[in-house]
């Protein structure tokens, strides 16, 4: 049986409309409704997984479920949240080419970083957010240690402006071995003495369960040691990333259970690919993660 029958007669999901590709639905025909949620996690959602769908529309959508945040969005974006009461979780301000694979590990991107912080960190706060993503950048030869260093010595300097803004700057840990070969913040302990480094509660990490369950595996252990570092979760189905349910090694229960457990009051994102109806698929992955 291939990966798309089994998953078929796993959800058993109704309609043929449910079985036909992405690209292929009108995201604008039915008004649903939805299950309750019990109040116990802020969940959000990455917008790029559903980039078919209209703002707008998704909002109107999302908020429906119980979901408050839609996130990965840049300032342009920040109004259309607002109009539908709707949190952006994790800000991207990143521009002029700077992103996952080039950013604080080399020291001659410091200062366009610097810059490009020390102008979007106001306008977050000002616009109600609190959080704004950051990457290391990829090795390209440079040793580690080296890299820690140099990231250290970039975030130091916007660390004044985003403890000024109640801003927190967090560093996403993302897989090399899949997603972005080459990638320096692959590891949750890099990741950690990095944060040590910094030295300011302004910093932090994104733990994605996803990236580190290929990189590490151990997660829950992982979150229960390192949880003080840690502001942010994004969920993802291993392997694949596609939805968080039985056709995935991880259970999302025990997972979100374990971050509840450590205290956590921030976001827990969504961020799978839908390979089937996908506003159904993040219902089905808000209600598995709603513990």
């Amino acid at each position: 049986m291939n990966k798309q029958n089994r998953r078929n007669a796993l959800k058993k999901m109704a309609g043929s409309a449910a079985m036909m590709p992405l690209a292929a639905f009108n995201f604008k025909t039915t008004e649903k409704t939805y299950a309750p949620l019990k109040g116990n996690i802020k969940h959000s959602v990455c917008k790029w997984c559903y980039r078919d769908i209209a703002l707008d529309e998704f909002c109107a959508e999302v908020k429906k479920m119980g979901i408050q945040s839609v996130e990965l969005l840049g300032p342009d974006d920040w109004p259309t949240l607002k109009k539908h009461g709707l949190d952006c979780a994790m800000a991207s301000v990143l521009t002029d080419g700077f992103g996952i694979g080039k950013c604080f590990n080399r020291t001659e991107n410091h200062a366009q970083l610097y810059d490009i912080y020390a102008k979007h960190i106001p306008l977050a706060a000002q616009a109600g957010l609190k959080q704004i993503i950051t990457f290391s950048g990829n090795r390209e030869g440079m040793d580690d240690e080296t890299g820690m260093k140099n990231c250290a010595v970039g975030l130091k300097k916007i660390m004044p402006i985003a403890e000024k803004h109640n801003i927190t700057i967090v560093m996403e840990l993302l897989n090399s071995k899949v997603n972005h070969p080459d990638y320096m913040c692959d590891h949750t302990e890099w990741g950690v003495e990095l944060c040590k480094m910094v030295g300011s509660e302004n910093f932090k990490l994104l733990y994605d369960i996803y990236h580190m369950q290929i990189m590490e595996g151990d997660v829950i252990a992982t979150i229960q040691k390192y949880h003080p570092y840690i502001s942010h979760y994004h969920t993802g189905g291993v392997p694949g990333r596609a939805e968080i349910d039985e056709t995935q090694e991880l259970y999302y229960p025990a997972i979100v259970k374990a971050i509840v457990d450590t205290g956590f009051k921030g976001y827990i994102a969504q961020e799978f690919i839908p390979e089937q109806d996908p506003l159904a698929s993040l219902q089905e992955g808000v209600q598995i993660c709603d513990v």
